[in-house]
């Protein structure tokens, strides 16, 4: 009979945010995938899981998937975590569970932490529709990306470092208006969790002031619609 992949996600910060039936799977797993065998050494030791554990990251999923699938199809049970939070999401998984889900290997993904849905659930901007835009590319496309999102008129969350989170509050603001409306969480579930709130405008003050640290999160209102069209009111 063929194995299962498991996608589990893990704590984004405090230890404790793990769920039982993530500790289960990982305890029974013939073979847990990390993207970095030492951050997840230290939660598998936490929770006492001895097994077999085998780096799965962005830089070599393309070489590892095939040899997986084929693992899992022989009858053995793997486990896919990343870093932080749920695989697939802004880090390696897609791959893998494209891999396996294409030659019928079921995929069970567990519900667990992720950085987006406490981020936007805490800005108190309007969650029942969103998009998630993960990591804004770098350099080619970044503009345009954002000129098509200043008419976007549901929340948008965002990903991004500590070191260009200026950068990146200066480009939202000069695009969807200093006045939009904009949260950003800092280190989520940890000990020093923060949640900046107000304009775009007055969280890039705060930040220009108060160097940012630790994983970020970025979460800005929508455009508003009205009679059909995107209007911009935030501008004025």
């Amino acid at each position: 009979m063929k194995g299962k992949l498991y996608i589990v996600p893990t704590p984004v910060g405090n230890l404790e945010d793990m769920s039982f039936r993530a500790v289960e799977v990982l305890k029974n797993a013939d073979l847990i995938l990390a993207e970095d065998t030492r951050t997840s050494s230290v939660l598998l030791e936490h929770y006492g899981i001895r097994k077999p554990l085998q780096s799965h990251h962005k830089f070599n999923e393309h070489q590892t998937a095939d040899r997986i699938k084929d693992l899992i199809s022989e009858g053995r049970n793997v486990a896919l975590v990343s870093d932080a939070g749920t695989p697939g999401i802004s880090d390696p998984g897609f791959l893998l569970a494209r891999t396996c889900a294409s030659v019928g290997i079921e995929v069970q993904t567990l519900p667990g932490p992720t950085a987006c849905i406490p981020a936007l659930v805490s800005s108190g901007l309007p969650c029942d529709r969103f998009c998630f835009e993960g990591f804004l590319p770098q350099k080619k496309g970044r503009q345009t990306l954002l000129q098509a999102l200043a008419a976007e008129p549901r929340t948008m969350v965002f990903y991004e470092s500590p070191r260009r989170l200026v950068k990146t509050l200066e480009q939202f603001a000069e695009v969807f208006g200093e006045g939009r409306p904009c949260s950003v969480a800092r280190e989520i579930s940890k000990l020093h969790e923060e949640h900046v709130r107000g304009s775009l405008a007055e969280v890039l003050e705060h930040f220009r002031a108060e160097e940012p640290k630790g994983e970020i999160v970025i979460v800005v209102g929508g455009a508003v619609v009205e009679r059909g069209e995107h209007h911009n009111k935030y501008r004025d």
